[in-house]
């Protein structure tokens, strides 16, 4: 690939619509215009300025950029320039050689906006001319730094990951890095100045790709050459290559307005369900608010999860693939509806549907009576009759952080044929959302700024009270084999997980020696929500740790509400993952 490329297009627009806008006082410098800091230094004046249109995006974005066929020689500025157009306006193509009179004026809120012309009146110079876009083989120094490009027309001559996808089918974006994939600060740094420095370095690594639009919810995306489908999925993983297009800032961030399609993806593959060792498999999976109406097929919309019982069914088929893939002889499972262990409840239906589908036949349930808890969410454990048999009595942690917010564990002792008997504890804490009025956190609840968002000591509280509710062997069963397993919503250097590894508790996935393990993407960052934690004694029989990436890394357009393959992939929004045990059968 070239570094550069150039373009020459004729002039395609009658010069009629621009007659009468004749800008005759002499240009500035774009470079002027823009200056060397967030904002413009001329800010509301009326300024002329000249260049070749390098982006024409007057039906998505209600304007064009122009270009400084020379620039100011000042690499602190950027030389190229939004001009915003009234609407259903003619509009000069690109190549064309502009002069353009205008006010000058910052579009957004804040400080990080976008330096425009607005008001402008446009004169054609000239029908077509030779420009180059500039190539960018690497990203700033700094986050700031990207303002130096704003406005301009760029190829990157580097490969960029693709790192979320999530606002992919909302608004036509791809979070895409250099350098890699990025992960949340405090998956891989301490809270505090050292995760605020990772969080600077994911920001400049950062470059958001755009389709050019400001509509929500577009009807194609244009620039994905194969569309996406199960064969072009466009996973968090794929690289893109000569990416190209024009730097703008709105709402905030730095984005590539594209002005081509995508056409160099290497699609990152689906993997299969991983394989782990030791004769007893355990698995953690968040179902994503499995409601299931009334249990008779009506009763939808429900509070959360499906919208329909034809969504419902697809959601649950999703997950029972999950499920017999993993092959596990116990499963924790988070966000499924607290309605009771009947036979109209989601958790007696989607046991019997697991299996109904088979090969495995023979899950059972543990039922902890009502709830547990009063949350419309709730924890659940099932297991293989034939595989493992309960041990004493179910039990739950209630009161406390588990009386309204963290959901309310659910602990059961299992034993593998003869051998020595084993507890398992599935555990949803708080999530970091902040809430708002009545529900707001405060005090040491309040976001903190270190990385670790709202409700932190809550959930550190959550995992003090776990802890010390185990040591009073609460299932009736003496055993010092236990494992705390589920969605913790604490990334993994993050205080709720601290606490519990200084308390005892071993990370399974560190103890595999797992490179950079993830469960969920949020913001384009990667990172651990989905924990297993081994007591000592346990820990010496892990054989092995595997996160399955069937859901993470996918777009939403694979999930319940559009995909009808009813394959594993997007069921969640969490990936799951399968432990291997050598305990004695």
């Amino acid at each position: 690939m070239k570094s550069v490329r150039a373009y020459t297009l004729p002039l395609l627009l009658a010069l009629a619509p621009f007659a009468q806008a004749s800008p005759s006082t002499a240009p500035v410098a774009i470079g002027a215009v823009q200056g060397s800091g967030a904002q413009s230094p001329m800010l509301g004046q009326p300024v002329t300025v000249e260049g070749v249109v390098v982006g024409g995006f007057a039906q998505g974005l209600g304007g064009i950029f122009v270009q400084d066929m020379k620039g100011d020689g000042d690499e602190r500025t950027s030389d190229g320039l939004f001009v915003a157009l009234p609407a259903d306006s003619a509009a000069p193509r690109t190549g064309s050689l502009v002069r353009i009179r205008g006010t000058v004026t910052e579009l957004g809120q804040g400080k990080q906006t976008l330096t425009a012309l607005t008001d402008a009146r446009i004169q054609i110079r000239a029908a077509s001319v030779r420009w180059q876009a500039q190539a960018l083989a690497a990203p700033p120094a700094h986050r700031d730094d990207w303002e130096r490009f704003e406005g301009m027309a760029v190829v990157i001559a580097a490969p960029l990951t693709v790192t979320g996808n999530e606002r992919l089918l909302r608004f036509g974006e791809i979070d895409a890095s250099f350098g890699g994939r990025l992960y949340q600060s405090t998956e891989v740094a301490a809270p505090g100045p050292l995760a605020k420095t990772l969080r600077d370095d994911n920001a400049r690594r950062l470059l958001i790709i755009d389709d050019g639009r400001t509509s929500e919810n577009p009807r194609d995306l244009w620039f994905l050459p194969s569309g996406l489908d199960d064969a072009h999925a466009l996973r968090a993983g794929s690289i893109l290559r000569g990416a190209t297009g024009v730097i703008d800032q709105r709402p905030g961030d730095y984005r590539l307005q594209l002005s081509a399609p995508l056409d160099a993806i290497e699609y990152s593959a689906r993997p299969a369900a991983p394989e782990v060792a030791g004769n007893l498999r355990i698995a953690s999976l968040n179902v994503l608010n499995l409601f299931n109406g009334d249990g008779k097929g009506g009763g939808f919309p429900t509070a959360r999860g499906a919208e329909t019982f034809a969504q419902y069914q697809m959601q649950q088929r999703k997950l029972v693939a999950s499920v017999q893939a993993l092959k596990p002889d116990v499963a924790a499972l988070m966000e499924i509806e607290n309605d009771g262990t009947g036979p109209e409840s989601a958790l007696a239906q989607f046991v019997a549907a697991l299996n109904a589908a088979g090969p495995s036949t023979d899950y059972r349930f543990v039922d902890s009576g009502k709830g547990p808890g009063t949350n419309p969410i709730r924890v659940a454990l099932i297991y293989r009759s034939s595989r493992v048999t309960p041990v004493g009595k179910p039990a739950v942690l209630e009161g406390g952080p588990f009386a309204e917010r963290s959901r309310v564990p659910l602990a059961q002792a299992f034993r593998a044929g003869r051998g020595k008997p084993f507890v398992i504890v599935a555990n949803h804490l708080k999530s970091k959302g902040c809430g708002r009025d009545a529900d707001a956190a405060t005090g040491a609840d309040a976001d903190l700024h270190d990385g670790q968002s709202c409700w932190n000591a809550l959930r550190v509280e959550s995992a003090r009270r776990v802890d010390a509710w185990l040591q009073t062997h609460p299932t009736g069963v003496r055993t010092d084999l236990q494992l705390l397993v589920g969605d913790f919503n604490a990334y993994a250097q993050e205080d709720p997980i601290r606490t519990l590894e200084r308390a005892g508790w071993q990370d399974a996935f560190v103890l595999a020696k797992t490179v950079r393990p993830y469960s969920f993407v949020f913001d384009g960052n990667s990172g651990r929500l989905d924990h297993a934690l081994l007591s000592p004694g346990l820990a010496t029989l892990l054989r092995g740790a595997a996160e399955w990436h069937n859901n993470a890394d996918e777009s939403d357009r694979f999930d319940y509400h559009d995909d009808v393959d009813g394959d594993p992939y997007r069921a969640s929004d969490h990936d799951p993952f399968v432990l291997g045990f050598d305990l004695s059968r």
